[in-house]
């Protein structure tokens, strides 16, 4: 099943190029603590579906071309992203696993903005990268048991801004709106292998990145398990998983930014500066490099 958001509040199913209304279903759900209503959807998941499924044909749908969509999960306990988790290309290893933090804050939706801010930025880069949704409550959860606490997969786009000051990712990565995710919650049993999955991203057209996560260094369920040894993962909690860094180009006033992951959708934000800097368009060759420096020599060093 693939979930949605609307940005009218209400929740709906897409099935190939349409949408089914089935706001009143969700509606329905029991509350639970969360004031994230798409996490009472997760909680209760089994009921949702169950009641989807007997009211399918008589569900009000529309074209999905034609809906307004809105961040599937607005409100994240807690947003961690694994840094320098691929490959690039090369044999391996990969590099030791690491993770930071991204403010909730930072969450935007399909049709929305990226805003960069009136910050000292060498560049503002994107980075598409599969997202994690968790589904069940869990505490130093083993790897071989991780996908069981996983509830779906979102596109994701981990905005960076680029600077040689210090403290380098959370304030680097968490400014409103660098943290696009969507269109839609793709459930679990619609990815089989979520390590398998064709990555792309244009830039007004331009194809920029183009990958697969069989690339990830440390797996998805690795990912959970090291990130679950520190901190309690509840539903609604996101995981992104990394990005291959070849490919990566800067974000400029007034682009149109489309990332897909295969399975899941496409997701398409427009980008606002207010400064109107400006950089070199296209595929940006340093940043590729820098990280197969650090592949090479088996460290990382700052925000990648």
């Amino acid at each position: 099943m693939k979930i949605a958001r609307l940005s009218s509040g209400g929740f709906g199913v897409v099935e190939g190029d349409r949408l089914l209304d089935a706001s009143h279903l969700a509606d329905a759900m029991e509350r639970t603590d969360h004031c994230d209503r798409m996490v009472d959807i997760i909680v209760g998941f089994d009921r949702f579906r169950s009641e989807f499924d007997r009211a399918r044909a008589s569900l009000p749908s529309l074209p999905l071309s034609e809906a307004a969509l809105d961040s599937p999960v607005m409100r994240p306990g807690k947003v961690v992203a694994m840094g320098s988790n691929y490959l690039e290309g090369t044999d391996g290893p990969p590099l030791p696993i690491w993770a930071f933090v991204k403010s909730p804050q930072s969450i935007t939706g399909p049709g929305g903005t990226i805003r960069l801010p009136p910050v000292a930025a060498k560049v503002f880069h994107h980075e598409t990268e599969l997202v994690a949704v968790i589904g069940k409550t869990g505490k130093d959860i083993k790897a071989q048991d991780a996908r069981s606490h996983v509830f779906g997969y979102m596109v994701g786009i981990d905005v960076s801004g680029r600077r040689d000051v210090l403290p380098q990712s959370l304030f680097n990565k968490s400014h409103d709106t660098f943290s696009p995710i969507g269109p839609v919650i793709a459930t679990a049993d619609e990815i089989p292998d979520p390590h398998r999955l064709g990555v792309r991203l244009w830039v007004d057209g331009e194809l920029r990145q183009d990958f697969s996560t069989s690339d990830m260094g440390h797996n998805v369920w690795e990912s959970i398990s090291y990130v679950s040894s520190v901190t309690t993962l509840n539903p609604g909690d996101l995981i992104f998983t990394g990005t291959n860094h070849q490919g990566l180009g800067p974000l400029q006033d007034g682009e149109m930014v489309e990332a897909e992951i295969e399975g899941i959708g496409r997701l398409a934000l427009r980008v606002s500066d207010p400064l109107k800097r400006s950089w070199p368009k296209g595929v940006d060759t340093e940043i590729g490099q820098r990280v197969l420096r650090m592949l090479r020599e088996g460290k990382a060093v700052g925000s990648v």
